[in-house]
């Protein structure tokens, strides 16, 4: 279902059966994944990978829940059969926990429901730290929040590839198990070289998807206006590369092919773009900046069964749609590019206004350092040094 929270159908805790080799090779983030077996809910929406004969399951995160009415009635778990969580989350052995790379968790979300994949916008470690908390099964890494708060600089395309692939690096990381991320990845950065090189950084980032676009390279926001765009060609050209550059690295990301044309040439020539594009092989589409609710609903039956990409950015070119009307009108992901970056501008420049005026930032009691340090991991951390016989918590925190 659409929304904001993590439904079954959105989980990403997805896990794999440990190999029988221990000396196996990762596939790495790359295609192949013939080897593992199809994903089976569980009653808190993580999943776990169930064994052929079912009588063995290897759980794969912090927790893990039993299947109701499966054919095991308990779990096996490096030979040690377990009939309890705590005994699971104790013996699960710490060599055959894999995480599965973003790129494929992101694939099976598109491929094995039809349910919208709602992703807020987040623009450094902290802001997708919350969302992280909150259980959104896919975040977006937004151009425009990350130029704001890496550069404090506006969208007008100063952002370069450095920038964009170390801060999605960063975030993509934060948690191996935790939610795929879709990255902007702006123009491509250059010609078609460049963009292939865009694309294999991004790849060994860890990213999961990401969107390139016909702007021109001086470009800017899409809910600016005066927007140019290049010629079908040149477009083509960048899409084209992405796709050899996914090909020769054998990954599974995301190709999200975007078109800004609209503001410029109009609808038709948006849907021309991305049809173009869909045939050279790219996942997803994404025309920028919908100017009516119809519009926005018109183009998911003309390029259906393709899924589309909408994003969603309150108070720019699009009306507002909620992420239930864009489940309804068939759009398969929908990205909020300033879910963070608005809220948080808000926040602290009252939070800056009560300072100046008043001398205290007014900070809610229940809001400790402690608070805000666990959203960013502080337990985790805590567990890696006591795990290595270090002292440095022993009185705590």
């Amino acid at each position: 279902m659409g929304g904001g929270y993590a439904s079954k159908h959105e989980s990403t805790d997805i896990n794999v059966e440990a190999p029988s080799n221990p000396t196996e090779p990762s596939t790495n983030g790359h295609k192949d994944d013939s080897s593992l077996p199809a994903p089976t809910e569980l009653t808190n929406g993580h999943q776990i990978e169930e064994s052929t004969d079912t009588t063995e399951a290897v759980a794969h995160g912090s927790k893990a829940d039993f299947l109701p009415g499966s054919k095991a009635s308990n779990i096996a778990i490096g030979g040690i059969e377990v009939s309890s969580i705590e005994e699971a989350a104790t013996h699960v052995p710490k060599q055959t926990v894999a995480p599965i790379p973003g790129s494929t968790k992101l694939q099976r979300l598109l491929k094995g429901s039809k349910d919208l994949i709602v992703c807020p916008g987040v623009y450094d470690g902290f802001s997708a730290r919350i969302a992280m908390s909150v259980g959104f099964s896919c975040l977006y890494m937004t151009g425009a929040g990350t130029t704001a708060s890496r550069l404090g600089m506006a969208d007008l395309g100063v952002a370069q590839l450095h920038d964009m692939r170390e801060h999605a690096e960063m975030i993509a990381n934060l948690d191996p198990y935790g939610p795929p991320l879709i990255a902007d990845m702006d123009t491509g950065y250059g010609g078609p070289i460049m963009v292939a090189n865009s694309v294999s950084q991004y790849i060994r980032a860890g990213v999961a998807g990401f969107h390139i676009e016909d702007q021109i390279q001086n470009k800017r926001c899409g809910h600016l206006k005066g927007k140019k765009v290049v010629d079908i060609e040149t477009y083509l050209a960048r899409i084209r590369a992405a796709k050899g550059a996914i090909t020769r690295a054998n990954s599974d990301i995301v190709l999200i092919a975007r078109t800004d044309a609209l503001q410029q040439h109009g609808y038709d020539e948006c849907i021309k773009r991305l049809k173009a594009a869909r045939e050279l092989g790219a996942d997803v589409g994404l025309c920028e900046g919908y100017t009516s609710k119809e519009m926005a609903r018109q183009a998911v039956k003309d390029l259906a069964p393709w899924p589309l990409l909408l994003n969603m950015v309150e108070n720019g070119s699009t009306p507002i749609i909620t992420s239930k009307e864009a489940e309804e009108m068939g759009f398969r992901i929908m990205i909020y590019s300033f879910a963070s970056l608005a809220p948080a501008y808000v926040a602290i420049r009252d939070t800056m206004h009560r300072l100046k005026n008043e001398g205290v930032t007014g900070t809610g009691k229940d809001l400790t350092p402690v608070k805000l340090f666990e959203v960013c991991g502080l337990q985790e951390s805590m567990r890696v040094d006591t795990d290595a016989g270090g002292l440095s918590f022993i009185e705590g925190v």
